[in-house]
């Protein structure tokens, strides 16, 4: 009996103790200057969204309109306090002014992972915190600059080409075929990383099956409950975990993407071979050889982001091995879905507003023509300022991610011009929802229409900056914001030109997003793709 009572009784204790740690915050924003979500245990205000009663940008909509006129509002993430940044001179404030506040994300793995491990994720520039991170983005900074994307825009070329061929062979003397275009995209984004971060040759839309493909899917499965499993653990029992090294990846396709690129690396020392791609790059960034220029300045496109001081820093480190396969992986990871996903709602745009689509083919013509035969180059891309207003569109209405975090490093006396003040507190939680943003009317008339004219020359100069943020703000934006919009722009260049984009019975209209996921299309999204007629002179428009 007397066991019996001391079982219950731990027993007890352990639940008010997992009781008072699931409610410990529940009071977090009693006496803070602004409005906040009730709490609620547990799954705090997320539910919906962990339920996959929403998409990730029907969460944030709602939350954003909720608290119309306040520039923050407080929510709970499960049990963990957070503030949505509403206001876009707030965010210019706490995400380039004072970002050495906010320097980091907040962490997927538990605090100081990365060190005692050999996990591939948590050593990537994403998951980097503090000196590691500034050090590491200061290293790889140099490989994303414009000349270095000059370099390696053939590479994109070839795969380009070699799509564009393979839907006219399929396609053939057919008037037209659908496709669905995340499959179409998710191919094509996958044989770019393939040859330009790990120097491999692959055509995913001809041999669909190809190992190098296949392997990206299984990494690319990020909802599976073994991932998320890992995270809840790290995150409630950083201490206990930690010895075992988890990781986002899972070891089959870490062993086989690292052997890749060891293997590139070995072959290319042994045998002196230079290429102009990510993994040169980043061997000589590993051996500190790396460094900033100044640049001529050119117009690489509205979206495009620019390189803080931090990225500019000069520094002397040099990479270790796990560290530089850890940069081809977060390429992988950040170019396989984001630039799919935005190719994917760009195509629907086109297909969806044929006045659009039937310009931005004349300014492609245009182009074409201006190169008297020649290759399309990086330069005659970044003159086409109707394509630029097109992607910069695409990504205001459809951003790939539509909300990044920041995490307050040391605490914060958040003071506004309006009067706001109070402390954000060294490990409160940031959150910036890019979907409201860019959805509300404040900053974009009539935000559901798809208006490439809102970029044009004219009126780019009125988009509030801190309210267009598709590739993140301040130091620690999207590193590959000029690789992204190459590739996109490039595909569809080579698309457009050779097809035209057509409804079919299966096109949603309006599209419908997939519950408790990002930015996905539920059911697909179907296009026609219809080759155009030959023109005066018998010849189809391919280079």
């Amino acid at each position: 009996m007397e066991v019996e009572l001391t079982y219950v009784f731990s027993l007890l204790v352990v639940i008010g103790l997992l009781y008072r740690w699931l409610n410990k915050n529940q009071h977090y924003f009693r006496d803070k200057p602004i409005p906040s979500l009730p709490f609620k245990p547990l799954i705090g205000n997320t539910g919906p969204l962990l339920f996959k009663r929403v998409s990730l940008p029907e969460f944030i909509k709602p939350l954003y309109d909720k608290c119309a006129g306040s520039k923050i509002l407080g929510f709970f993430d499960t049990n963990i306090p957070m503030y949505m940044l509403r206001d876009p001179e707030l965010i210019k404030q706490i995400g380039v002014k004072d970002f050495d506040h906010f320097t980091d994300h907040r962490p997927v793995f538990g605090k100081n992972h990365a060190e005692d491990s050999d996990a591939l994720f948590p050593k990537t520039l994403f998951s980097l915190t503090d000196h590691k991170w500034r050090s590491m983005r200061a290293t790889i900074s140099p490989a994303f600059t414009g000349s270095k994307m000059r370099q390696m825009f053939d590479l994109v070329l070839e795969c380009c080409e070699s799509m564009v061929q393979f839907y006219q062979n399929e396609i053939g003397t057919q008037m037209g075929r659908e496709y669905e275009m995340k499959d179409v995209f998710s191919r094509f984004t996958n044989d770019v990383i393939a040859t330009s971060a790990f120097g491999l040759r692959v055509d995913s839309s001809k041999n669909r099956d190809n190992e190098f493909y296949a392997q990206g899917k299984k990494m690319m499965r990020f909802n599976r409950l073994s991932v998320a499993l890992r995270i809840v653990a790290c995150r409630l029992m950083p201490t206990v975990v930690r010895p075992f090294g988890l990781d986002i990846i899972d070891q089959e396709q870490r062993n086989y993407f690292s052997s890749l690129i060891r293997d590139a690396v070995k072959q290319r020392e042994t045998q002196g071979i230079v290429r102009p791609d990510m993994i040169n790059l980043l061997m000589q960034a590993r051996k500190g050889l790396l460094q900033h220029q100044k640049e001529s300045e050119q117009n690489e496109g509205f979206a495009t982001v620019e390189e803080s001081e931090v990225g500019k820093a000069r520094i002397s480190k040099q990479m270790t091995e796990i560290e530089m396969i850890a940069q081809c992986f977060i390429f992988f990871l950040a170019g396989f879905d984001t630039v799919s996903t935005c190719l994917t709602f760009l195509m629907y745009e086109l297909t969806v507003n044929r006045a659009v689509q039937d310009k931005l083919y004349g300014e492609i013509m245009e182009t074409h023509q201006s190169l008297n035969g020649k290759s399309l180059s990086y330069d005659a891309v970044q003159k086409m300022k109707y394509m630029d207003m097109v992607v910069s569109e695409a990504l205001r209405m459809w951003p790939p991610i539509a909300a990044i975090d920041r995490l307050c490093v040391r605490d914060y006396e958040l003071v506004d011009a309006d009067g706001l003040r109070f402390t954000i507190k060294n490990g409160a939680g940031i959150w910036l929802p890019i979907y409201g943003l860019h959805h509300d009317p404040k900053y974009y008339p009539s935000p559901e229409k798809f208006i490439p004219e809102r970029f044009s020359d004219e009126n780019k100069s009125n988009v509030n900056l801190g309210a267009y943020l598709p590739f993140g703000i301040g130091p620690r934006n999207c590193i590959g914001s000029r690789f992204a919009l190459m590739e996109v722009k490039a595909i569809v260049y080579y698309m457009l030109k050779n097809f035209t984009f057509e409804r079919t019975a299966n096109t949603e209209v309006p599209l419908s997003l997939k519950k408790g996921s990002g930015t996905i299309a539920d059911k697909g999204v179907f296009v026609e793709f219809r080759p155009r007629l030959p023109s005066a002179s018998g010849v189809l428009n391919v280079d």
